[in-house]
Parts: C-alpha cells; sequence; structure tokens
C-alpha cells in the first residue's frame, strides 16, 4: 500500500512521516484491497486547543473510506484517524 503524506502550511519532520506511515499502514491487515492512503495534516485556529487536524482518505476498490479527526497533536490525530478507519474496515468485513 502506498501512503502519501501531504502536509499544509507546513514540514513535516521526518519522525512524525515515519509515525503516520507506521501507523496507516497497519490498516492493510483489515483490508488487503488498499490501493494507497491520502493523509493531510494542516492546524488551524491557534487559539483553540484541538487544532491539529488529520484527514485520511482509503483508495479502495468501490467506494473509498474518509475519516477526519482533530486532537492537541498531530500524532494523537493520526491515531484517531485510524482507530475510526479500523472500526469502518471491521464493519465492513462483518457485512460481507
Amino acid at each position: 500500500m502506498k501512503v502519501n503524506i501531504q502536509s499544509l502550511h507546513f514540514t513535516a519532520s521526518e519522525e512524525l512521516k515515519t509515525f503516520v506511515h507506521e501507523k496507516v499502514s497497519k490498516l492493510e491487515h483489515f483490508n488487503e484491497k488498499i490501493l494507497s492512503a491520502e493523509v493531510t495534516l494542516f492546524a488551524e485556529d491557534p487559539k483553540m486547543k484541538e487544532n491539529k487536524h488529520c484527514e485520511i482518505r482509503l483508495v479502495v476498490p468501490g467506494n473509498d473510506d474518509f475519516v477526519k479527526k482533530n486532537a492537541e497533536s498531530f500524532e494523537a490525530a493520526v491515531l484517531n484517524s485510524v482507530d475510526a478507519l479500523q472500526k469502518i474496515l471491521r464493519r465492513k468485513k462483518e457485512k460481507y
């Protein structure tokens, strides 16, 4: 699975990119048909406490899966997004 990481209005560190790649790659265990994952990281209003956002789009045959979560740090936002996608993929697997 190919993981594309895009950071808007900032430069993501190598540690953050590695962290994102590790966590998102684990989603392949739930659906081996995932072609790629498009991850977008961005920060909004600095006055807000939870202003770090993570959007993940899983490109799969048929309908893509999309999640957007926010948290105090990019790492927490990524973990929240991956957890939400795991639930979605589990539900789809049980449905079929």
